[in-house]
C-alpha cells in the first residue's frame, strides 16, 4: 500500500520536474536577445578553408545561442578591401573581423606576433604561447589602442616557400625579384635585396600572371592549387620560414564586445576554440594530397638552400635587433616570447621530432 502510494506521488512529482523543465527551456530562450554582427573576412570565398573557418566559427556561435546570436560573413571586398578589415572594426563599420594581424605591420610591427614572425613558432607552439604562455594577455594589452579585442580563431599550419618564376640556389639569387609577402618576413626579405609587395590573397594571381611580381607565398599546396599559382610560375619552395604557424586572428570591436550578454561572450569564446582545431585539421587532411597532384602536374618542389635559409635567419635576428631598439611595444612583447619560444623548441628537440624524424625516415624507406 505504502510502495503504490510512493510511486503515485514519485508519477506526480516526475511529471511536475518533466513540465517546469518543458516550460522552462523556451523562457530562459526568450530572455536572450536577438543579436545580428558583421564580420568582414580579408579572404576569397573560393578558399573553404581559411574563408571557411569564419563561416564556421558564425555557425558554430548560431548553434551554442539557439541562432539567437547571428554573424554574417563577408568576403574580401564585399564591403572592405582584404587588407582593411582591422580599420572596418576599429571604425566600428562591422562589429568584427576574421584576418591576418601581420597584413598591419605597417602599423606596428607588434601586430606581427599574433599570425608569425620569422623563425618564430610552430602551430602547436603558437597555440601554447596564446593560450598558456601569456601570448593573448599581451597581445590584448596591445590592441587596446586599435580599439579592439582579439581571439585566436584559426590555423594553416606551417606555411610553404611560395612560388617562384626562377631557381632560388643562393642569396644572390634573390636581389631584385619582385615577391608577394606579408608582414615582418617582407622586411626581413628586403635585407636580402627582395622587393616585397602586400597583397590580398585574391590579388595575387593576376599579378604574378602579369609579372608584376615575380614570386609569391600564400598558405600551402591545398590553397596554392585552388588560386593556380603553378599555371604561372614553375617553382614551389618549402619551407616557410616566416610562417612556422600562421595564426589568423577574430577582431570584436571594444563597443560591441561589451554589449554582449556573458553567455554571448562565452560562446564566441568557445567557437573560436573549435574553430583552431577544424581549420588545422582541414589543412593537415587536404594538403598531402594537393601536394601530390601539384607534383604530378610538373611543379618542382625544392627545399631552400642551406646557404638561403641561413642568410634569412641572420637578417630576421638583425631586424629583431632593429626593432627592439627602437619600439617599446615590440620589445614588451617580444623578450618573453623570445624566452618561451627558447624553451618550446628545446622541448620539441627532445621529443616531438625525434619521434617525428624517425617516422620520417621509415617513409623515406617505404616501410610505412
Amino acid at each position: 500500500m505504502q510502495r503504490r502510494k510512493f510511486l503515485r506521488t514519485a508519477g506526480v512529482g516526475g511529471a511536475a520536474v518533466a513540465t517546469a523543465s518543458t516550460l522552462a527551456a523556451p523562457a530562459i530562450a526568450q530572455s536572450m536577445p536577438e543579436i545580428k554582427w558583421r564580420l568582414a573576412s580579408s579572404f576569397p570565398k573560393s578558399l573553404d578553408t581559411i574563408y571557411g573557418a569564419g563561416e564556421y566559427f558564425a555557425k558554430r556561435v548560431a548553434n551554442l545561442t539557439d541562432n539567437k546570436f547571428q554573424i554574417r560573413v563577408f568576403a574580401a571586398g564585399e564591403i572592405v578591401p582584404g587588407l582593411q578589415v582591422l580599420d572596418s572594426v576599429q571604425n566600428e563599420t562591422v562589429e568584427c573581423g576574421h584576418t591576418a594581424s601581420y597584413y598591419y605591420v605597417g602599423k606596428d610591427p607588434t601586430f606581427a606576433f599574433d599570425t608569425a614572425v620569422p623563425f618564430g613558432l610552430n602551430t602547436r607552439q603558437h597555440n601554447a604561447w596564446v593560450y598558456q604562455g601569456g601570448g593573448l594577455e599581451a597581445m590584448r594589452e596591445f590592441y587596446k589602442d586599435y580599439n579592439v579585442t582579439s581571439f585566436l580563431v584559426s590555423h594553416t599550419g606551417a606555411q610553404m616557400g611560395g612560388w617562384w618564376r626562377k631557381e632560388i640556389k643562393s642569396p644572390e639569387d634573390m636581389k631584385g625579384v619582385k615577391m608577394r609577402i606579408g608582414g615582418f618576413a617582407g622586411q626581413v626579405m628586403a635585407k636580402l635585396g627582395v622587393v616585397p609587395q602586400q597583397l590580398a590573397g585574391g590579388e595575387i594571381y593576376p599579378a604574378l600572371e602579369k609579372g608584376t611580381i615575380d614570386a609569391a607565398e600564400w598558405v600551402g599546396p591545398y590553397d596554392d592549387q585552388k588560386l593556380g599559382f603553378n599555371k604561372v610560375a614553375p617553382f614551389y619552395y618549402y619551407p616557410g620560414w616566416w610562417e612556422g604557424s600562421a595564426a589568423l586572428t577574430l577582431y570584436v570591436g571594444l563597443k560591441a564586445w561589451a554589449s554582449l550578454p556573458p553567455a554571448y561572450q562565452e560562446a564566441i569564446t568557445a567557437a573560436t576554440a573549435d574553430t583552431v582545431s577544424w581549420s588545422v585539421a582541414k589543412y593537415d587532411a587536404q594538403n598531402p594530397k594537393a601536394l601530390r597532384e601539384l607534383v604530378a602536374g610538373g611543379t618542382k618542389f625544392l627545399p631552400f638552400p642551406q646557404s638561403v635559409m641561413e642568410a634569412c635567419f641572420n637578417a630576421s635576428n638583425e631586424l629583431y635587433a632593429e626593432t627592439i631598439a627602437k619600439n617599446a611595444k615590440f620589445k614588451k612583447v617580444f623578450e618573453p616570447w623570445k624566452q618561451f619560444r627558447a624553451e618550446q623548441v628545446l622541448w620539441f628537440r627532445v621529443v616531438e621530432n625525434t619521434f617525428d624524424n624517425f617516422m620520417a625516415r621509415q617513409s623515406a624507406g617505404n616501410k610505412l
